[in-house]
């Protein structure tokens, strides 16, 4: 008996039934092709066209483009704030003397007054903030969501000039009269150190406050992105497992979009953090460390405006770019934290 060989193709049956169905090929290769090796890859076009390459190497020059402006702010600040750095040393980061006249000058109440009025403004704006953007991506009807994303935009393109001067002719008079007096007297906290002391209007407090209204678009507008970009499957998941509404957004919304919305608050926080004007109209100015957030006080962005057109030596020119370099670290510290968190939250959403 004698078998066909591999290569061989079998032969067409021959009975009437089986002539009445056409032979079927799968398109799989022969014995024969396949000894002769793996089939030969097709050739990759990337970069074999010359615009290809000139594209590429544009965007990686543009892109390279962001660091290298960092870096060169980074070594010119540095470079100019450097001789009040190296006379003073780690006593400008802790000492709360600023005397142009001596030639003595320490960052410290600036600093505190800094990251204070950005902490106040993140714990007012935040909630609010977080509030509008649950209302708008949930339950507002769709005819009112536009008109008040719209209101809630356009408070990000009012400049900060303007804002200093609605809180000088109507925000320090309420806080002078209403808001201070309330907290200290009807709360009964003024038996703490920090809201004690008289209200004089301009204070940390108030600039926390307008603060908090300049970065309360920015912390709705993405928190509001972000939840309206979670999948519809989310919710309607909670709710057949015979969850509220309410333990839906809460339970799996909110955790879902927790990523974006926290890249929305640190967003905010970089604008707290360099806001000059609102804050130098409102903040009074004075530069000492208080407990009480009644008491004026004093940011690293307000010092610089204040007195940068004033300063006539150059170790008083020294401090202030120490002062600005000092800001510059302090901001690239926060958005890298803010980053790592931000990635390390991502990847555990998806895991």
């Amino acid at each position: 008996m004698t078998f066909p060989s591999p290569d061989s193709t079998p032969p067409r049956p021959s009975t009437p039934e089986a002539r009445a169905f056409p032979t079927i090929s799968l398109g799989l290769p022969s014995t024969a092709a396949t000894r002769q090796g793996p089939a030969r890859r097709m050739p990759s076009i990337e970069g074999s066209v010359l615009a290809d390459r000139i594209y590429r190497l544009a965007l990686l020059f543009f892109a390279l483009c962001v660091p290298a402006l960092l870096l060169l702010i980074f070594i010119e600040v540095g470079r100019a704030g450097w001789p009040a750095l190296h006379e003073f040393g780690f006593r400008f980061l802790t000492s709360s003397t600023w005397d142009p006249v001596k030639g003595d000058f320490g960052a410290a109440p600036a600093i505190v007054g800094t990251l204070l009025t950005s902490f106040i403004a993140l714990v007012i704006a935040t909630p609010l903030a977080l509030g509008a953007a649950i209302f708008l991506s949930e339950f507002s009807p769709s005819w009112l969501r536009q008109p008040v994303s719209f209101f809630i935009d356009l408070l990000a393109a009012v400049p900060s000039v303007v804002y200093g001067l609605w809180a000088v002719f109507f925000l320090l008079p309420l806080m002078r009269t209403g808001v201070m007096p309330f907290l200290r007297d009807t709360l009964h906290l003024g038996a703490t150190p920090f809201f004690s002391g008289p209200a004089y209007g301009p204070s940390v407090l108030s600039a926390g406050m307008i603060l908090a209204i300049m970065i309360l678009p920015y912390i709705a507008a993405v928190s509001r992105e972000v939840l309206l970009a979670v999948p519809r499957a989310q919710r309607e998941a909670a709710l057949a497992l015979g969850a509220t509404r309410w333990e839906a957004i809460t339970g799996a919304v909110i955790p879902y979009a927790r990523t974006g919305i926290l890249g929305g608050v640190i967003l905010g926080l970089g604008r707290a953090l360099g806001e000059t004007m609102a804050v130098t109209m409102v903040i009074g100015n004075r530069h000492e460390i208080s407990a009480s957030l009644f008491a004026p006080g004093y940011t690293m962005a307000s010092l610089i405006a204040n007195e940068f057109s004033e300063a006539t030596t150059d170790i008083h020119i020294s401090a202030l770019m120490a002062v600005g370099f000092v800001l510059f670290v302090i901001t690239l510290v926060v958005n890298g934290i803010a980053r790592w968190m931000v990635s390390r939250m991502g990847a555990e959403v998806h895991a």
